[in-house]
């Protein structure tokens, strides 16, 4: 608002203000409807000034009240949109799922860190360990009762399928898979949480649910 004044009163300024330069003298315009001009002489003027007859005077011009002034009205700004990244960091971290709603054991001490969709109304739920691949791996093959597969030896991953897989239904084969991340001088797998500690795990353990929780 105090712009737009400022602006205004500038203009009216420039409109008022006389034209530079302007050093020709101007012929006077010729006077009213009644009133008689008067020579100058050089000297002493002999007769006194002839005044405008109130009939013919201009009228200023009649004052807007101030109830009917043009009211000046300041944008006001929108509101900064919510992008959807917002929206979800706002919303906090997920919830740890629990081994009965997995079907299998957590390695205890093991974290938590995400899960993502799998496809098909599955998911597969992300966790960190310290303990070391071979470790994870002997636990898992008494826990489960099950040697498991080899499924990669570089980098070295484990998988311990529990439960049927049906390929009409399933994205993923219900299970667990043990994932080495420190094969070839890796400093381990990097937590997503900004802050964590410790911020990287040598090993990760992937689970798919028997049970099909989400």
């Amino acid at each position: 608002m105090n712009r737009a004044i400022e602006l205004t009163v500038w203009l009216g300024l420039l409109v008022a203000a006389p034209a530079v330069g302007q050093t020709r003298p101007q012929t006077p315009p010729p006077p009213p409807p009644g009133v008689t001009p008067q020579p100058v002489g050089r000297g002493r003027e002999t007769s006194p000034p002839a005044t405008t007859s109130p009939a013919t005077a201009p009228q200023p011009a009649p004052r807007r009240p101030a109830s009917q002034a043009p009211a000046i009205r300041a944008a006001t700004p929108a509101a900064p949109a919510i992008s959807r990244a917002d929206a979800v960091s706002a919303a906090g971290q997920e919830t740890a799922p629990t081994e009965s709603q997995l079907g299998v054991p957590v390695f205890p001490g093991a974290r938590f860190l995400r899960s993502f969709d799998a496809g098909r109304g599955q998911r597969y739920y992300l966790f960190g360990a310290t303990a070391s691949f071979a470790e994870l791996v002997a636990y898992y093959r008494t826990a489960l009762k099950e040697r498991g597969d080899v499924m990669y030896e570089e980098p070295p991953i484990h998988i311990f399928e529990v439960g049927r897989f049906r390929d009409e239904t399933m994205a993923f084969p219900p299970g667990v898979v043990v994932k080495d991340y420190t094969w070839g001088g890796a400093a381990g797998y990097l937590v997503p949480t900004p802050g964590a500690s410790p911020d990287r795990y040598p090993t990760v353990i992937q689970i798919v649910p028997v049970t099909g929780a989400r």
